[in-house]
């Protein structure tokens, strides 16, 4: 006898909705930074608005807003009806929903006040991070008793990659963010240095492939077949696409560590496995494309269909162009470059962005029960976002082109042909600007979806829970049935099937990370790198806050180029006090580990004030706000230390109960280094009398931020250039 039930479109309308509102407000963040690489004054003496802090949030929203969101609306109307079943729980799917929500507009606040782990994808500080587990558990939850309680007996394929979806993202959450709090938003990660480079990337990675790719394979497997009203093309393709993939993937992270302080042989294995990844990824991409055949007809008129192809396009690039990306030659040329900019945003834009408005397209007239309001529009919005990637990209790649060979070029006498690293920045502003072009195109095609979705609404019904009717399941055997194969007796045994994914998907991080955090030889130890002093561990903490690892990065690859231009190839034991580690992944600007006494302190004083005084020509945004009359914030600073003693870091009890002692006789040596400049003694005299004459506090120099800033600054790499003075007198 067939029971009657009701799916829950309720939960599905609201992660629309939610998707496209989010989707505005992470693209304009995104064309605001693309504006202030044209115009860098353009938000000058906005600490909130500068592109450090920004960065993050572009990229949180983008991937947990935009697309996270996008995922959530699929899967709740997907599952439902691959399981014949309601959600389990109203009352969880609600939690989920208002959960998630919270959690991103709790990150609008805190990423740009600066409240940062600088963690890249994983910026949210501690109380953001549980806040998300427990949101992504309530999912889970709600996921797998759904499971248990369904009605339709074997899980399709799709279901399979929302289970690896969820178990992984679990795993690679909880395990890079494990850090000690010191206040509500600062924390410090449990890991440093080569460690900390490891567990992020291959976290890093890994979220890409397990939030931006497993969960949009799922999509895709559900949602091609039903606007092209076929059959998935090979089932058993689709098995092989499946289990190959979660295992290679989550090996492949430290292809984004090549040729730094990592250990040779982790890299070499991050490599070998990406490689092996283009067949599974091109497996999927196959079965999709070819779940076509028959309809290309079709295609050229049906505006979801054409999404989805130039989604599954673009997944085909992104998946052919990361493996090569780990070829050691190749990313030799690529890495810290704008080309992984292209690369990323290939996949971003196309992949994830086209699945979710195909799939938008197609489900908005299902929940209206209406056609869609205009084919003409959404041709359109196909037509100037695909433009839009296109001018997008295309730049992207040539700058990183013209980046890398500027980079790398020798004058005949062997010294750099491009020594300043600015002229490298003044030939791609062109490029910076069909970029800011592309990314308008990209936004106004989401403009135009989002009111054909509208009208489409508004002419259609009341979005409304679906009644269906399915017989309940009858239970069958435990063990597998006679002439059973094993796969099919997996698909009807949820707990079984996320059990044996959760071990696919464990092998490969710990193969790869414990011995990199147990094995000692893997970091030899360098007996003159110190802990940061108290100022210069404020300095740092500012640097994290301004989020100036978004452009510079702290990590000297062994080649030729790169020692000329910044000094001595970096060293594993340089970063064992690092909590977190600041390497870096692309440069706008030089690398920092050896500016350690390039410049006076004066230097840093009026570059960090008025960039382009100092590097006519430069991008970088000024900071105002650290030159305020503001005392530095030190209440917390043996709160820090003694967190990081906890971390290995050996600060001593003298050291920690002098802290601020310490602190305020360094910031006065550096205050007493900027009068040797007599037109910051004279600004600074004039200031002190304007202050005295308003009857307001001057606050003197060394208690402003900006001192501890250039302390940190000073200090990069000093440790090394000892090591590098013992040997030569040796």
């Amino acid at each position: 006898m067939k029971e009657q039930f009701y799916y829950d479109n309720k939960v599905v309308r609201n992660f629309i909705y939610a998707t496209l509102f989010w989707g505005i407000v992470g693209m304009c963040v995104g064309l605001l930074l693309a504006s202030l690489y044209l115009f860098p004054t353009l938000t000058d003496g906005i600490a909130w608005l500068s592109f450090g802090r920004l960065r993050p949030l572009h990229t949180n929203t983008m991937i947990f807003a935009f697309v996270g969101n996008g995922v959530f609306a699929g899967v709740y109307y997907s599952l439902q009806r691959l399981l014949k079943a309601r959600m389990y729980s109203d009352l969880l799917s609600k939690i989920n929903f208002w959960g998630w929500q919270a959690l991103i507009l709790w990150s609008v606040y805190t990423l740009p006040m600066g409240y940062t782990s600088t963690k890249e994808y994983a910026e949210y500080e501690w109380p953001l991070d549980v806040l998300m587990a427990i949101i992504w558990v309530v999912f889970g939850i709600n996921m797998t008793m759904t499971m248990i309680k369904r009605r339709e007996r074997h899980l399709y394929v799709a279901i399979w990659f929302y289970i690896a979806t969820f178990v992984t993202i679990a795993v690679l959450h909880i395990f890079n963010n494990l850090s000690i709090p010191v206040t509500f938003f600062k924390s410090y990660s449990v890991y440093a240095g080569v460690q900390d480079a490891l567990v992020q990337w291959w976290y890093g990675h890994n979220a890409v492939a397990f939030f931006l790719t497993t969960p949009i394979l799922g999509l895709m497997y559900y949602y091609v077949p039903k606007a092209a009203n076929r059959p998935v093309y090979s089932y058993r393709l689709s098995i092989i696409h499946f289990w190959s993939l979660i295992f290679i993937y989550i090996w492949a992270g430290p292809h984004h560590l090549l040729y730094t302080s990592l250990p040779e042989w982790a890299q070499n294995l991050g490599t070998a496995f990406s490689v092996m990844l283009l067949a599974p990824s091109w497996g999927g991409m196959i079965n999709g494309l070819l779940t076509l055949r028959g309809v290309w007809d079709k295609v050229r008129v049906d505006p979801v269909l054409k999404f989805f192809v130039v989604a599954l396009t673009g997944y085909a690039m992104v998946t052919f162009e990361g493996p090569m990306l780990s070829l050691k030659n190749v990313n030799a040329i690529a890495h810290y470059t704008d080309w992984i900019v292209a690369h990323v945003h290939v996949g971003g834009l196309a992949w994830n962005g086209f699945i979710i408005f195909g799939m938008f397209y197609w489900l908005v007239p299902k929940l209206t029960r209406t056609n869609l309001y205009s084919i003409s529009l959404a041709n359109m919005h196909f037509w100037v976002a695909t433009l839009g990637i296109i001018l997008y990209t295309v730049p992207m790649y040539v700058a990183g082109f013209l980046q890398a060979s500027m980079w790398k070029e020798f004058k005949p006498d062997g010294t750099l042909m491009y020594g300043n690293f600015l002229e490298t920045v003044t030939q791609i502003m062109p490029m910076y600007a069909m970029r800011a072009i592309g990314g308008t195109l990209y936004l106004l095609g989401t403009i135009i979806c989002i009111y054909n979705l509208i009208q489409t609404i508004r002419k259609g019904n009341t979005i409304k829970d679906d009644m269906a009717e399915a017989p309940a399941l009858v239970r069958i055997s435990k063990n597998r049935i006679i002439g059973e194969k094993w796969h099919s007796w997996i698909e009807r045994k949820p707990i079984q099937l996320t059990i044996l994914s959760t071990v696919a998907i464990s092998i490969g991080g710990i193969v790869q990370i414990v011995p990199t955090l147990v094995v000692k030889s893997n970091v030899p130890t360098i007996t003159t790198v110190k802990p940061y002093t108290p100022l210069e561990l404020e300095g740092r903490d500012l640097y994290i806050r301004e989020g100036c690892v978004n452009c510079h990065s702290q990590m000297v690859r062994p080649f030729r180029s790169e020692v000329e231009r910044y000094g001595e190839f970096s060293k594993s034991g340089e970063y064992v006090y690092d909590h977190p580690f600041l390497w870096g992944s692309k440069r706008t600007g030089p690398d920092l580990i050896r500016v350690g006494g390039k410049y006076s302190d004066n230097w840093h004083f009026n570059h960090f004030y008025n960039p382009r005084s100092t590097s006519p020509g430069s991008i970088m945004p000024a900071y105002p706000w650290l030159f305020d009359n503001k005392a530095m914030n030190t209440g917390d600073l043996q709160d820090k230390m003694k967190a990081l003693v906890q971390l290995g870091v050996p600060y001593s009890e003298q050291e920690i109960a002098t802290a601020l002692e310490s602190l305020k006789a360094q910031a006065k040596q550096v205050e007493q280094n900027l009068h040797s400049d007599p037109d910051f003694v004279k600004a600074y005299k004039a200031s002190k009398k304007q202050a005295q004459e308003q009857g307001v506090q001057f606050v003197p120099m060394h208690e402003r931020e900006i001192t501890a800033l250039i302390a940190y600054m000073q200090r990069l790499g000093t440790d090394i250039k000892i090591v590098s003075k013992e040997v030569k007198q040796q």
